[in-house]
């Protein structure tokens, strides 16, 4: 049982033992009141700090789902960049390729002319 109610059992006893309209008596009713509306008080409290837990505990997981989700998003969205970015430099880099490429078939034939009029006039 709990040490309130105890209390209250022996005091109610003792109440029946002797005179209920003395002082004495009259502050122990007192006490014994306002004892029930501290517990009240303390209970009630301690329902208040366990919903206020629970809540915070939901937020916390709540914002860390949505980080989560967050993070997942900003990746795939920065991969795709990457990869966009990737194919941008391929295709740059091929046509600059193909362009080398012409460049140097117009120069080969120049150089195959500056060949044989090294080796014909020496």
């Amino acid at each position: 049982m709990d040490e309130k109610v105890l209390e209250e059992i022996r005091f109610h006893q003792d109440v029946l033992d002797k005179d209920a309209s003395s002082p004495l008596y009259q502050i122990r009713e007192k006490e014994m009141e306002i004892s029930g509306r501290v517990l009240a008080a303390k209970n009630q409290a301690e329902k208040v700090v366990a919903e206020a837990r629970k809540k915070a505990t939901e937020i916390v997981q709540q914002a860390e789902v949505e980080a989560e989700r967050l993070a997942k998003e900003h990746m795939e969205k920065s991969l795709k960049e990457a990869e966009e970015e990737a194919a941008s430099i391929r295709a740059g880099a091929t046509g600059e390729a193909k362009k080398l490429e012409e460049e140097l078939s117009g120069r080969r034939a120049e150089a195959v002319d500056f060949v044989v009029r090294m080796v014909t006039t020496a």
